[in-house]
């Protein structure tokens, strides 16, 4: 399958999946046709469920920066800045046993919580 994100105003409003062979037959450009004749739309963006192109695959809601040409998800707090990978990062370095144990974020008090 390929996979191909609708923008709208620099945000991800819908990803359809679209049969390989209408890509192997008219390549992208007959993909983003297709997507257009069923959806509408006048922006549609390739995106990788695999992750191979344009960082992520693409999420409702996600932005599309056009001069970066890749999808970045939706801030999670307002404390949370994007590192020079375009990946949301804390103010408070993940606790170090983050993958073993449950932890979630307090934005009021800008720490994890264990739990």
């Amino acid at each position: 399958m390929a996979y191909y994100a609708q923008v709208k105003d620099g945000t991800v409003t819908q990803v359809l999946a679209v049969s390989n062979g209408v890509e192997v037959a008219g390549g992208e450009q007959s993909c983003i046709e297709f997507v257009r004749s069923i959806a509408g739309g006048d922006t549609w963006i390739k995106t990788s469920f695999n992750n191979n192109i344009r960082k992520q695959f693409a999420g409702i809601g996600d932005t599309y920066d056009a001069t970066k040409d890749k999808f970045i998800r939706p801030q999670p707090f307002a404390s949370w800045t994007l590192d020079s990978n375009d990946d949301w990062q804390p103010p408070v370095e993940r606790p170090s046993d983050f993958v073993k144990k449950s932890y979630s974020w307090n934005e009021a008090d800008k720490k994890w919580i264990e739990g």
